[in-house]
């Protein structure tokens, strides 16, 4: 299953997350660490550069703040991010250099790489969202099934366990997902792939495609 290894999906040299984040194959595979992980780097982090605001809260000097934001712990903003008015961080979340969360989003257990936008309410939890990719008005990620039975990622006619109970989605780089889209539990968007608006998304969408309904997803030309 190559098309969901991180190798493919990624580019790590766009998050701070890298080191932690080159130990494993499978992206959903770090989610249980994430949040030790925060807590062990901040701990690191340049205090030229980062200011621990509350305990294991880090926040670059020149990320912007909306005064009306809640930031729980642990935390990682990294720098030139922009957390905007009544954004929810819940914690366990890396906010990407650039990387913009918007009102009304709601953050947790996460990995945001740099430049991710995720603007206008949103719900982003148990995911990873790669470089460059954007989250329409409205669209989020379903991280728990309704029968609360454990998440499986389908690929190519092949079901693989994850093991997790919570697991939403992962997203590769440069992902476009259209504005109010559901991204079902165990979904993994390849990298330069478009999302419809109004879509309801489960299992791998290849890189380089249009995902339109279900059973239409096309390649790029």
């Amino acid at each position: 299953m190559k098309e969901l290894e991180i190798r493919n999906l990624y580019d790590l040299s766009n998050t701070i997350s890298k080191d932690f984040l080159s130990k494993y194959v499978y992206p959903w595979e770090a989610l249980k660490d994430i949040k030790g992980y925060i807590v062990e780097l901040g701990k690191s982090l340049p205090k030229d550069i980062y200011e621990e605001t509350s305990e294991n809260v880090w926040i670059a000097k020149s990320a912007k703040v909306a005064p009306t934001a809640y930031i729980g712990s642990p935390c990682i903003i990294c720098e030139e991010a922009e957390i905007r008015h009544c954004a929810f961080i819940r914690g366990a979340a890396i906010v990407g250099k650039g990387t913009v969360v918007g009102n009304s989003v709601e953050l947790k257990n996460c990995i945001l790489f740099d430049s991710v936008q995720v603007p206008h309410f949103n719900y982003v939890g148990d995911s990873i969202l790669g470089y460059h990719s954007h989250m329409g008005a409205g669209s989020i990620t379903s991280n728990v099934k309704s029968d609360k039975s454990l998440v499986t990622v389908k690929c190519n006619g092949e079901c693989i366990e994850t093991g997790l109970k919570k697991f939403g989605a992962m997203l590769g780089d440069y992902v476009e997902v259209g504005c109010n889209s559901v991204l079902n539990p165990g979904t993994v968007i390849g990298k330069h792939t478009n999302v419809y608006p109004l879509s309801s998304v489960r299992g791998y969408v290849p890189e380089n495609s249009i995902y339109k309904q279900k059973n239409e997803v096309v390649i790029k030309r």
